[in-house]
């Protein structure tokens, strides 16, 4: 399986024999963000449009079908429509976070975005406390989503603003056990760790009972956090307009709109990883033959792959179920999800402890 840490070090070897050692790690990292930003943007325009098609799909319509071929370049129209349109100034606001609160939610979507490991070798950052950082650098998103709500001086932004933030900090408890259940398993909170540490077996396979269980928590949790339907309680139509980005226009709208989708992208890539491993192959035990046969396939595209199944699952979510009541999505979580979650860590505690993994 190639290993694309053999490039990033090409790279480095090369950029050192040109400048000083100082220099070359400052043109690292301006090259490491451009390609951050560049992915993000086109990750972002491609679940837009997968979106559009998977939606037209469930109501048995055609979807995007006339700005080229079936309709690919519509995100593009849009995404240049998007920039070009004027930021509306409104009266009776807290201007200084009004304008910060979107740029907020974009550094945290990208800072968790760049914790992703795509392909072997291939990742930006990658600590040994890799899960504690990615939750840290996700939870800030909520900030801005409460900055934008209250200073926009609207009361349905507020009451939009503060939903949101509930459901995100309830949901964030599932999500966080669901995630500790796993390193449990894999002994590392490095994310490139819990991957080689599904070389033998992907966990959702060879974790048992509570990996399955983490997993259906986790997708339920996600799509909660990310305020995607049927959880999407703080942007309801028919009761608070567009919730909490009801008065941004213009790019700052756009900014919101782009850190839905790449957030839900965040969540699918956080599940492949640690329940489907990642971008390793699938695997068998004694199974040699078939094992080398797997490695033959990249391993960004069995990420890739992963991802976009569970992208689907979530998107499935969506268009399948009606919208909750905030009443019934706050009871979910704290009397359902959350006392299966303990019990649930407990029982991976006990196979782990008496060793009846696979």
């Amino acid at each position: 399986m190639f290993d694309f840490s053999i490039v990033t070090q090409w790279v480095d070897t090369l950029l050192r024999s040109w400048m000083s050692p100082t220099a070359a790690v400052i043109v690292e990292c301006v090259l490491v963000g451009v390609c951050l930003l560049l992915g993000y943007a086109v990750i972002a325009l491609a679940l837009i449009y997968i979106e559009r098609k998977v939606c037209a799909f469930f109501q048995c319509r055609l979807g995007p079908n006339r700005v080229g071929p079936y309709g690919v370049i519509q995100s593009v129209a849009d995404m240049f429509k998007m920039l070009i349109k004027e930021i509306i100034h409104i009266n009776h606001i807290d201007k200084f976070l009004f304008g910060l609160a979107p740029y907020i939610v974009i550094i945290s979507s990208v800072l968790a975005f760049s914790c992703i490991p795509f392909a072997k070798g291939l990742q930006v950052l990658d600590f040994n406390i890799g899960i504690f950082f990615l939750l840290a650098v996700s939870s800030i998103g909520i900030v801005g989503i409460l900055l934008a709500g209250w200073s926009s001086n609207n009361k349905y932004t507020l009451i939009g603003a503060m939903r949101s933030g509930a459901q995100m900090i309830s949901y964030e408890l599932s999500i966080g056990l669901s995630i500790l259940t796993m390193v449990m398993l894999a002994g590392t909170m490095s994310l490139s760790g819990i991957v080689e540490a599904q070389a033998g077996g992907w966990f959702i396979f060879t974790g048992h009972i509570p990996a399955i269980i983490a997993f259906l928590i986790y997708i339920i949790a996600g799509t909660a956090e990310t305020n995607r339907g049927p959880f999407d309680l703080p942007e309801a139509e028919s009761e608070l307009t567009a919730g909490y980005h009801t008065e941004y226009s213009g790019m700052h709208f756009g900014f919101f709109y782009l850190a839905e989708y790449l957030n839900m992208f965040i969540v699918a890539s956080v599940a492949a990883t640690l329940f489907w491993g990642g971008w390793m192959p699938l695997h068998i035990s004694g199974w040699d033959g078939f094992n080398q046969a797997m490695d033959y396939i990249p391993s960004i595209i069995w990420f890739l792959g992963k991802v976009a199944v569970m992208i689907f699952i979530i998107m499935w979510f969506k268009w399948t179920f009606p919208r909750l009541r905030i009443d019934q999505l706050l009871k979910l979580e704290w009397k359902y999800l959350l006392p299966i979650n303990l019990i649930n860590l407990l029982l991976m505690a006990l196979i782990i402890v008496f060793g009846l993994h696979f």
